[in-house]
């Protein structure tokens, strides 16, 4: 697993952005959960600390134009511990937006005279900054935490004031999780969403006892998909991929046999088990399951679950894996026993 922070990522993009340069703040549609993705009205995974974006100089674009869609579409869910990061730091004033941020809090004594009076002194007074760095208005901008309140310990994970950094130059050495193209594909494995994963069941009609039962999925649904995070004003992205793998089927009953016997349906072609036809029904399905019981007056709870590979491109010719992620839904089947008729 890649490490969550890594400075050589950073080295690399601060080499980028000597050459490069950067501009202006980002528009105003541009934050966490700001996104280009041609019109998508997808909404924001994760919470920004304190202030409302469309006021501030920095904060991620995520691109979701390649993600998945669908009503039943999903998040998908890491098959190890790992999550992405609770909260990160990355660029988020202008000095101007900075004062417009801070003084009325200090008017207001909200944060109580002593606590107020420290920061005048660190953001006005010049220990160490003065004036909120008015002066270096067009050379850097203020970093600032963004926290995801979706992955714990989320307002605690960042403890950083709010410091200045002048473009081109990286964050202080000690600053955990500043943001890197590695964070921004982290970041961007949060907004993965995938297909559903209700299968196909053949023969048709109700399911019988000992007759093997075709599953598939329709391949046309289960193709790679992106999503691009990115961070306009230090020119930096990354784009974390997620590829369907295997599928993994359990009939919701120990009465029963899957195909092949893991249950793990290995995708192959593209494909994601086989399509029944015609005449196969005394056939050994690649991918099914074989029910040895009716389900008598109710149904089993037959659950899919598809294994997606995951790994990232960056800025500076960065990249690695991630942690593999799975989605997966539950379905009603009903089993019922072979009618005889006795002559």
């Amino acid at each position: 697993m890649p490490a969550l922070i890594r400075r050589s990522s950073w080295l690399l993009a601060a080499g980028l952005l000597t050459v490069i340069g950067i501009t202006g703040p980002a528009h105003a549609d541009q934050g966490w959960g700001g996104s280009t993705d041609n019109g998508s009205q997808n909404k924001p995974s994760g919470q920004v600390d304190g202030d409302k974006l469309s006021a501030t100089a920095g904060g991620i674009v995520f691109d979701r134009s390649k993600n998945g869609s669908g009503p039943s579409a999903g998040p998908v869910t890491s098959t190890t511990s790992w999550t992405p990061p609770a909260c990160y730091y990355a660029p988020k004033y202008t000095p101007a937006q900075l004062q417009k941020y801070l003084e009325p809090i200090w008017s207001a004594e909200s944060t109580g005279p002593q606590w107020d009076l420290s920061q005048r002194n660190r953001y006005v007074d010049g220990h160490p900054y003065k004036d909120f760095n008015k002066d270096k208005a067009d050379k850097g901008y203020w970093w600032d935490s963004y926290v995801n309140e979706d992955f714990p310990p989320g307002w605690d994970a960042c403890t950083e004031p709010i410091f200045w950094v002048d473009k081109g130059d990286a964050p202080p050495a000690d600053v955990e999780n500043a943001i890197t193209p590695e964070i921004l594909a982290q970041l961007a494995y949060a907004e993965i969403r995938v297909p559903s994963t209700k299968v196909q069941l053949a023969p048709n009609g109700t399911t019988k006892v000992n007759l093997p039962t075709w599953a598939w999925l329709n391949a046309a649904d289960f193709k790679p998909v992106s999503v691009t995070a990115s961070v306009p004003v230090l020119g930096i992205e990354a784009t974390t991929t997620a590829e369907p793998v295997s599928l993994k089927i359990e009939p919701g009953t120990e009465d029963a046999t899957t195909y092949p016997a893991s249950g793990v349906c290995e995708i192959k072609g593209g494909r994601i088990g086989e399509a029944y036809a015609k005449g196969k029904s005394d056939e050994t399905p690649p991918c099914g399951v074989q029910y040895l019981r009716s389900s008598g007056d109710g149904s089993y709870k037959l659950r899919a679950t598809i294994t997606w590979k995951i790994h990232w491109t960056g800025t500076g010719n960065t990249g690695d894996d991630l942690p593999d992620g799975t989605f997966g839904a539950e379905q009603d089947v009903v089993v019922q026993e072979i009618q005889a008729v006795n002559r």
